[in-house]
């Protein structure tokens, strides 16, 4: 478990500091913008493999159950986990009518994501996982409206974009689906 801690403490860290603009700044003016970009994205990566390294150690070493969660909690999570890619989709697709509404369809799609895993799991590991990545996304969220952010702009009308968003959000979540238990061991469809 404290590899992936310390996986979460590196990435979510790192992606906490980038919201501290003053510090931010203060580095890029330091080393210049490319080798911020640099460490930034090799301390994620960093962050990223070892909360990926640990939780697999976790999940092998026995998963430590604090409450067994409803069946109709998988109904819920389900739905939520489209969502999440759909909204994730949006965020490369064209300007749409569905990334005005969500404004951070990032920040959107990881709170909406890490919502259903905490949901379809009552394991201390994926506590800790998943509602570490639910509480900076709302802290990001919060950080980005203070700063004056107003992310994406609205779209009177459904567009391109939108059908690019779900078509590819929804191809994207059946893939998933299907490779869920080959990439983290357990079979989503039962």
């Amino acid at each position: 478990m404290a590899i992936l801690i310390l996986g979460i403490a590196l990435f979510v860290g790192v992606h906490i500091f980038s919201t501290q603009r003053e510090m931010r700044a203060g580095l890029i003016e330091r080393y210049g913008l490319q080798a911020y970009k640099g460490a930034y994205a090799l301390i994620a990566l960093a962050g990223l493999l070892l909360i990926i390294w640990g939780f697999s150690r976790y999940r092998a070493d026995g998963i430590i159950q604090i409450w067994e969660p409803p069946t109709w909690t998988r109904h819920v999570a389900m739905p939520l986990v489209w969502f999440a890619f759909v909204a994730l989709a949006s965020r490369r697709a064209p300007p749409s009518r569905i990334r005005g509404w969500l404004r951070h369809p990032t920040l959107v799609a990881l709170k909406s994501w890490a919502t259903a895993h905490l949901l379809a799991n009552g394991d201390l590991g994926g506590m800790v996982l998943f509602g570490s990545l639910l509480g900076f996304a709302v802290y990001d969220r919060i950080a980005v409206k203070r700063r004056g952010d107003a992310g994406a702009p609205r779209v009177d009308a459904f567009t391109k974009g939108d059908a690019i968003a779900v078509g590819a959000g929804t191809a994207l979540y059946a893939l998933f689906l299907l490779l869920h238990p080959y990439l983290f061991g357990v079979a989503v469809l039962r």
